[in-house]
């Protein structure tokens, strides 16, 4: 980065490009090297002679830590802000990408998938606090570029893996801390504007405006929009954990053809980050949430009925469309707790993660049990639950000025409790 981008000169009417840019291309990064822990299992199990649940357990550290952490992260640095946290989290993704290429014992590739899931924890609620900072007030397209990183790594990680890590071996994990490295030296950077913009923030901070709304109603809006979350990641770990069996039992896909159409999905589900956060700018977040929730359940119910063809034009539909909910559910959530905006990132990023793996593997045993058919036929009305969005507060409730609100966030006045 350059230097230019070093001093907060933007007020907050501007928007940063080239921070929101660092923090998208590292959140992208951030999501690849997630990706190869999962690839390198069959390499583990067969080197280490690994049982099955020695492999759940590196999936229970790595999770566990990066999705019960973020919270945490978030409400310590809301406290006390730590610019240097984003490339301390990154070296600790760094440190665990090594422990996993070049270990030679079992305790060890615990400690470096436990090393990743703190990264991720720590990367998380900071990175998403500084796309606010640099979001001149468009909070909903700054989420949307940030957030939009980490799909394109989460839909390419895979892919890398496969055709890097699988053929080479584990040592080939090696070749991706360059990735790290670079990880680490592009949020150094951002770091410097992050403690920039703090020193010029306090000289001009205001204590947060509060927006009239009890601290129970506040309450029963995180829990609703935390379950909205959770219908939408449920219905998406069905599609990224399973869709490509779908395809090979319904119409007889070969695995590369069912890959490309999980590809699809994955793609369209970046599309409909990036659309998501500037709609919520131009029409407010609870319109996006209502449309991408509840919006996506004729199109839900619809695709374990029709054929290939129809299938794979629903397939990106239904992509688009439940993915634009995430950054208008974490702008909206931002709002009912202003200046605490590390802890609803850390809690809403981490929830989005540990239930999509938790609903993953319940999924698993229903499809045991059943069929992938009847998975995607249960899973078809999660989407019901943004029925639940008419209990969440209307425009008229959240009279705080987005500005005002903005200038507070990263103040270290006093700030509204959940």
């Amino acid at each position: 980065m350059s230097n230019a981008a070093a001093a907060p000169t933007d007020t907050p009417e501007r928007t940063t490009w080239l921070i929101l840019a660092g923090v998208s291309l590292c959140h992208m990064l951030n999501d690849i090297m997630q990706s190869l822990l999962a690839a390198v299992y069959p390499l583990l199990k067969a080197e280490f002679s690994l049982d099955f649940w020695q492999i759940g357990l590196l999936t229970f550290v790595f999770q566990g830590t990066a999705s019960l952490l973020q919270p945490a992260v978030g409400l310590m640095t809301d406290r006390r802000p730590m610019p240097a946290s984003l490339s301390i989290g990154m070296s600790s993704t760094l440190i665990g990408l090594v422990a996993l290429a070049a270990s030679p014992s079992y305790p060890l590739l615990v400690i470096g998938a436990m090393l990743i899931g703190i990264g991720s924890a720590v990367f998380h609620p900071e990175a998403s606090r500084v796309a606010r900072m640099a979001s001149g007030g468009r909070y909903g397209t700054a989420q949307s570029f940030f957030q939009v990183g980490g799909n394109v790594g989460t839909a390419i990680g895979p892919l890398l893996a496969a055709f890097i890590v699988v053929p080479n071996g584990r040592g080939s994990i090696m070749w991706f801390t360059a990735l790290a490295m670079l990880g680490v030296l592009i949020l150094a950077r951002v770091g410097v504007w992050y403690a920039a913009y703090l020193r010029d923030d306090t000289r001009r901070a205001r204590p947060a405006v509060p927006h009239g709304l009890s601290r129970r109603r506040v309450q029963a809006a995180i829990v609703i929009l935390a379950l909205l979350t959770f219908s939408k990641n449920v219905y998406s770990a069905s599609f990224i954990s399973y869709y490509t069996f779908y395809l090979i039992e319904k119409f007889g896909l070969s695995t590369q053809q069912s890959q490309l159409m999980l590809f699809l999905f994955l793609a369209a589900m970046a599309v409909g980050v990036i659309a998501g956060g500037p709609l919520g700018d131009r029409f407010r977040p609870l319109t996006v949430i209502w449309i991408s929730i509840l919006g996506a359940l004729p199109f839900t119910l619809m695709l374990p009925h029709v054929g290939l063809v129809a299938t794979g034009v629903l397939t990106v539909v239904i992509g688009v469309v439940i993915a634009s909910a995430f950054p208008a559910i974490v702008v909206f959530a931002q709002e009912l707790v202003p200046g605490r905006v590390g802890l609803i990132a850390g809690i809403f990023f981490g929830f989005a993660f540990g239930s999509g793996a938790i609903a993953a593997a319940a999924l698993g045993v229903v499809a045991d049990l059943r069929s992938i058919e009847f998975v995607f036929a249960l899973t078809a009305w999660m989407p019901i639950l943004g029925v639940l969005t008419l209990f969440l507060p209307r425009a008229a409730a959240m009279a705080a000025s987005p500005v005002s609100e903005f200038r507070a966030t990263a103040s270290t006045g006093d700030r509204p409790e959940v």
